[in-house]
C-alpha cells in the first residue's frame, strides 16, 4: 500500500507539477492543500489519514499537541534548515523524522529592493491612480544616492543588500549585537555604534536579523520615534521582530514616512486585519521566499528526502 504525502501551503497551486515527483510517485501519493489550516485542529483533521507531510517555511505551527494527535506520522519536510516552530524533542519522541531543505538568499534580497524601490518613489500609488483615472503624478519620490542606509543585521541577506544599497551610491551602515568592525569591513560598510545612532541617522532601515530572544520586539515604540520623520523601514526578516501596534501607530500618525513589511503576526493575514488598511503601508503576503529557483529547490529537495527516508538513510536531518 503507497503512503501518503501531504503537501501544505500550496497557495499557488504548483507544488506537484514545478518538480518530478516520480522518483517516489510508485510509492506515495502525494496531495496538495491550496487552502492554509487556521488551527490545530483543522491541520489535524486535515493530515490524520497521511505518512509524510511537506509544510512550507514557519507558518504552520508543530508543537508536542500536534504530533501527539497525528500517529500516522513518520516523516515531516519543512522548506529550510531551520525551523523555530516544529518541536524537535516531540518529533523524536513520537518517532517522527524531521527533514529541511536548501533555501536560497537571493528572492528575500531581490523582494527587500523591489520594496525599498517600491517606497521611495510611490510606485503602487502612481501605477494604481494611472490605471484608475486618477491624477498625473502624485507623489514626490525619495532619492537613493547619497542617502544612509541602515542595516539591521549584516549575515548572507544583509550582506547582499549592503552591496546592492552601494551599487545605488548609498551610505550603508550596519548594526547589530554581535557585528564587529572586520564584519563591516568585509562587506565595505560602516558599522553604527549602536541601534539608536542607527536608526536616528538612517533615511532607510531595513531588518535582516534572525529572530531569537534579543531581537524579539527590538524595534517598539521608543526606537520608531528615533527615526527621523523622513525615513522608511523595511522588514523582510521576522514580524516579531518589529512592534506591529508599534509600527501602525507610527504610520497612522505619520511619525515616519512610510513602511514596507512582508511579514506579519499571523499568516495568512485575516481579512479586516489593520495592516491591510494602514496608511503609508507597502505591505506584500510573505513573498521573499517565493521565486520560481527557490521552489524547484524546496519541492525537489522534499522529494530527495522523501526518497532517502524510504530507503531507510534520511538526509538533511532537523533537530539533532
Amino acid at each position: 500500500m503507497r503512503l501518503r504525502c501531504a503537501v501544505l501551503d500550496d497557495f499557488q497551486g504548483v507544488a506537484t507539477t514545478i518538480v518530478d515527483w516520480s522518483p517516489v510517485s510508485d510509492r506515495v501519493e502525494v496531495v496538495a492543500f491550496r487552502e492554509h489550516p487556521a488551527s490545530e485542529d483543522e491541520l489535524v483533521a486535515a493530515v490524520a489519514d497521511f505518512d509524510i507531510v511537506v509544510t512550507l517555511r514557519e507558518r504552520i505551527p508543530f508543537p508536542a499537541s500536534v504530533f501527539a494527535r497525528l500517529p500516522r506520522l513518520r516523516l515531516l519536510v519543512a522548506s529550510g534548515m531551520r525551523n523555530s516552530v516544529i518541536d524537535h524533542a516531540a518529533a523524536r519522541a513520537h518517532g517522527v523524522t524531521v527533514c529541511g531543505t536548501a533555501s536560497s538568499s537571493t528572492p528575500p534580497v531581490e523582494l527587500t529592493w523591489a520594496l525599498l524601490l517600491g517606497l521611495a518613489r510611490g510606485l503602487v500609488e502612481e501605477s494604481t491612480a494611472l490605471r484608475t483615472g486618477g491624477p498625473w503624478q502624485s507623489t514626490v519620490g525619495a532619492d537613493l544616492a547619497g542617502r544612509r542606509l541602515g542595516l539591521l543585521g549584516l549575515g548572507k541577506i544583509g550582506a547582499r543588500v549592503a552591496r546592492v544599497g552601494l551599487a545605488f551610491e548609498m551610505d550603508v551602515v550596519a548594526w547589530s549585537p554581535n557585528l564587529t568592525d572586520e564584519r563591516a569591513a568585509e562587506v565595505g560598510v560602516d558599522r553604527a555604534g549602536s541601534l539608536p545612532e542607527l536608526l536616528s541617522g538612517s533615511d532607510f532601515v531595513s531588518v535582516h536579523l534572525a529572530l531569537g530572544e534579543r531581537s524579539r520586539g527590538l524595534l517598539g515604540a521608543p526606537e520608531l520615534a528615533l527615526m527621523k520623520p523622513e525615513a522608511y523601514l523595511v522588514n523582510t526578516s521576522r514580524a516579531a521582530i518589529v512592534d506591529q501596534d508599534a509600527l501602525l501607530a507610527a504610520l497612522a500618525r505619520g511619525r515616519i514616512a512610510g513602511a514596507a513589511v512582508d511579514v506579519f503576526d499571523r499568516e495568512p493575514l485575516p481579512a479586516g486585519h489593520p495592516m491591510r488598511s494602514a496608511p503609508r503601508l507597502l505591505a506584500t503576503p510573505h513573498l521573499g521566499y517565493v521565486s520560481r529557483d527557490n521552489y524547484r529547490r524546496y519541492y525537489g529537495e522534499a522529494v530527495e528526502d522523501i526518497a532517502a527516508f524510504l530507503a531507510g538513510s534520511p538526509v538533511r536531518v532537523l533537530g539533532g
